[in-house]
């Protein structure tokens, strides 16, 4: 701007144009521009912050929810369909912003699912007492385009919503940025900074698996061979094993349930395969969710009724979960899972001789008019570039959480980044559970990477209290109907 503004002053002194009092000088004239722009920058920032994120070309707002000491928007931006072709077509995608002030750092949190359109805190969020912006992943309702080109769905496109979003909302939040999100939603922030690696000034990812061969698993087989106490380990073994041992007189009690609720299953294509897949995430729902503390809670197999088995199973598992009506929120995150990202499968030797199926593909839980092909380069080239160009990235698992038996692994590439393990967490662990001294780091590098005041850093303490309403799971975006899904 000021360029075109210098060279029309320079225009208009050379063909003569002079004032009756004098010669306007091009200093005169840029100082007059700076001035008002300087005055419409202030006007800017003085305009209500709803109107200036609603002033962002393609934004649109879907509701303004109350809560003290924030404001709180869910809202709607124009993205492309296919970010190599921008022209060719668009859709709405939800977001929200958890809005403090423009003066303070932001957090970019993506669960890798839905939006939830309840107020919510990213743990990141709560420690540098920033704003929030959460995104909903391309695909999953009501951000779908139509017609769903499915081909359009990858981590590439996914990273450039979120690249666009950042760039729209850095013009008003101006300091520093950090994505986070856990399980999915970390592998998504992960994802962004690979592909986006200038957007953020830092990233946590929490419990982010990292599947970089899909058909070698063995990593998981270890894992479930090893964690917590050999007699919680039989107990959950055997529950599983009556379920298949009874199969018939619970799947029976499972098809009338389904038939009751107008439940189908077109997808897996029998309930017999669904009845086995719930059966068989049985083990692993157990550990991702919930753990040793609770394992006294498993009702003794041998004693147990039918009744007793199916509730047990129910509550671990979800008999929903592959029914058509259960698969269907999912489809996007099984498509991704039979293209790209990889799913794991896992051998459960004590159910040798009742399993017909094993761990079933993630192809068989898309609809079969949906056309996939598995890219095994997807996730080798992910990880490559995170051992040899992380910065300023946090990776956080938990110890007893099935997911986390194929992480992220840093190389010497790395700078200023870390892997870190809370000890008996599960799905749900966090930088707070951590062993004292990583818990301390993790902190300080966070506030420092989001760029708050020396003395925080140093402090290495979140900025903000704890809130039971706003602070929730990091994966509380996703809705639960159990199933096997990071």
């Amino acid at each position: 701007m000021r360029k075109s503004l210098r060279w029309l002053v320079s225009l208009s002194v050379l063909i003569g144009t002079v004032g009756s009092t004098g010669v306007a000088t091009a200093a005169d004239t840029e100082t007059d521009a700076t001035s008002v722009a300087d005055s419409q920058s202030a006007d800017a920032q003085s305009a209500d912050i709803k109107d200036r994120i609603l002033a962002i070309p393609g934004m649109s707002l879907i509701e303004e929810k109350p809560y003290a000491g924030y404001r709180y928007f869910v809202l709607e931006y124009v993205q492309p369909i296919d970010h190599h072709r921008p022209w060719a077509g668009t859709f709405k995608q939800r977001l929200s912003v958890l809005h403090k002030d423009t003066s303070r750092p932001t957090v970019f949190r993506t669960s890798g699912y839905g939006l939830s359109t309840t107020p919510s805190r990213a743990e990141p969020t709560r420690i540098i007492d920033g704003n929030q912006v959460s995104m909903e992943y391309r695909f999953f309702t009501p951000s779908r385009p139509q017609p769903a080109d499915w081909s359009k769905l990858d981590i590439w496109q996914a990273a450039s919503d979120q690249h666009r979003i950042f760039t729209a909302l850095k013009k008003i939040y101006g300091e520093n940025w950090l994505s986070t999100g856990g399980s999915k939603g970390g592998m998504t922030a992960t994802y962004y900074e690979r592909f986006y690696p200038r957007d953020m000034d830092g990233v946590v990812a929490y419990v982010a698996p990292n599947d970089v061969v899909n058909k070698e698993d063995s990593a998981y087989d270890r894992f479930f061979a090893n964690v917590g106490t050999k007699e919680c380990r039989d107990r959950l073994n055997n529950m599983q094993r009556e379920a298949l041992v009874r199969r018939d007189s619970l799947q029976k009690k499972f098809k009338e349930k389904s038939d009751a609720d107008g439940a189908t299953f077109n997808t897996v294509g029998t309930v017999d395969k669904a009845y086995e897949a719930v059966v068989l995430d049985f083990v692993w729902g157990f550990w991702q969710y919930y753990g040793e503390d609770v394992c006294d809670q498993i009702p003794d197999a041998a004693t147990a009724s039918d009744d007793t088995v199916y509730e047990t199973i129910d509550a671990y598992s979800g008999w929903a979960a592959y029914t058509d009506q259960g698969l269907d929120y999912y489809t996007p995150y099984y498509y991704q899972a039979a293209t790209q990202l990889g799913s794991p499968t896992i051998q459960q030797p004590h159910l040798a001789g009742l399993s017909r199926y094993g761990y079933q593909p993630a192809r068989n839980f898309v609809p079969s008019s949906i056309p996939m092909k598995f890219q095994p380069q997807a996730m080798r080239d992910v990880d490559n570039w995170v051992r040899r160009n992380a910065n300023q990235m946090l990776f956080v698992y938990g110890g007893n959480d099935p997911w986390g038996a194929e992480p992220f692994h840093l190389g010497k590439g790395a700078r200023d980044s870390y892997v870190y393990t809370a000890p008996g967490a599960n799905h749900g662990a966090n930088v707070a559970g951590l062993v004292d001294a990583e818990r301390e780091n993790a902190t300080a590098r966070i506030l420092a990477w989001a760029g708050v005041s020396a003395p925080a850093v140093q402090a290495a303490q979140p900025l903000a209290r704890f809130d039971a309403r706003l602070d929730k799971a990091v994966d509380e975006d996703v809705t639960r109907e159990h199933g096997l899904r990071p």
